[in-house]
This record gives structure tokens, C-alpha cells and sequence, in this order.
């Protein structure tokens, strides 16, 4: 199995205001900045001198700023870093770039499976985004060692995945912009920044 150290992107603009992201954008906010500084400081530690280890993010500009960042820090080339659609966050539709709080609340409920994110009517479902990670995941070859830099519903659905959950139990899981999770060996470790 790989081993995989899975980031969220920092806090962006979006973030801050409530408002739903999916594959628009926002840049990192201050907050953010030092999120992405504090996650290279953990990495550098996890990896000691990052020999052999490969720097993955979503092509979206939150996570390649987290990017950029983080591997100052960590000691890593962000130069040779491969971009990979596969890692985006889910699709929102239509209810991108609108702030939650002006949706009517049983709009934004749910947990599980039960998410609101998966339930735009033209965004994506679940089985989408779960597809297009497992693929990404059975890419990697056994052995590899990973920084990997996404989303925090992708992120979630990746460590299900990872982890051979049931995806409503994965749906449930936290998705922090102060942690990193260590996968390996069919685990998942949480690492505070």
C-alpha cells in the first residue's frame, strides 16, 4: 500500500464567509496562509529529509497555494508537484459561490451520505466523486510515499476509500484545516499541526 499524507487546503475568502466553494475559488486568507505554514512544519518532521517522497494536489488554486507553502516549509520541490483533476472537490453546481446561510436550512443539512453537498441538482453525487478518487487511488503503486493536498468532502471520501469503509460512516468523518491524516498500512493517523 502507498503511504499518504493527506492535507486539506488552508481557510480560503469563501471559507471565512460561509460561502460554498465546490470547483470555484477563493485564495487563501491570513488564516489560511499560516494553516498551510504550520501543515509544512508537521511534514518536515513526518518526512525528515522528503527523499522519495512525490507532492500531489488538486488543480485548484486554494490547494496549489497551500501548495507552494507547505512545501517551503516541508523541504519539498513544489516545482515537480503533479496537479491531478481527480483530486478537485465535489462539484457544487449551480449552489457555488452562494453563502450557505442564504439557503433554506434543510438545503444545507444532513451528514453521512445525507451531506447537502451531494444533493445539488446539478452538481455531483457521492458515487461520482468516489469513482474518480478510487481510480486515482488505484494508480499509486504499493510502496509510494505521498503528500497529497485536497478538499475536505474529496479528502473524506479518500480516506473511506483508503480505508475500505462504508462511505456513509467516511461521510462522517471531520474534515480540519489544523491537522493532517497519515495513511498507511491500511490506517489513517490524525497529526495536529
Amino acid at each position: 500500500m502507498p503511504t499518504i499524507i493527506l492535507v486539506r487546503h488552508g481557510e480560503t475568502v469563501f471559507n471565512r464567509e460561509g460561502r460554498i466553494q465546490g470547483h470555484l475559488d477563493s485564495p487563501l486568507t491570513l488564516k489560511g496562509t499560516e494553516q498551510a505554514c504550520r501543515y509544512g512544519v508537521a511534514i518536515r518532521r513526518l518526512i525528515g529529509d522528503g527523499q522519495s517522497w512525490r507532492v500531489v494536489s488538486s488543480p485548484l488554486g486554494r490547494c496549489a497555494q497551500t501548495t507552494g507553502i507547505l512545501c517551503e516549509l516541508a523541504g519539498l520541490d513544489a516545482a515537480t508537484t503533479t496537479f491531478d483533476p481527480r483530486l478537485k472537490e465535489v462539484n457544487t453546481g449551480s449552489l457555488s459561490g452562494r453563502l450557505k446561510a442564504e439557503l433554506p436550512p434543510e438545503t444545507t443539512g444532513g451528514s453521512g451520505l445525507g451531506h447537502w453537498v451531494f444533493h445539488s441538482p446539478d452538481g455531483e453525487s457521492h458515487s461520482a466523486v468516489a469513482a474518480r478518487l478510487a481510480t486515482w487511488l488505484a494508480d499509486l503503486q504499493p510502496g509510494e510515499r505521498l503528500v497529497v493536498v485536497s478538499h475536505g468532502i474529496a479528502g473524506r471520501v479518500l480516506r473511506g476509500l483508503y480505508l475500505g469503509q462504508d462511505p456513509d460512516t467516511a461521510m462522517r468523518g471531520d474534515s480540519p484545516q489544523d491537522a493532517v491524516f497519515v495513511l498507511k498500512g491500511g490506517t489513517v493517523e490524525r497529526v495536529t499541526c
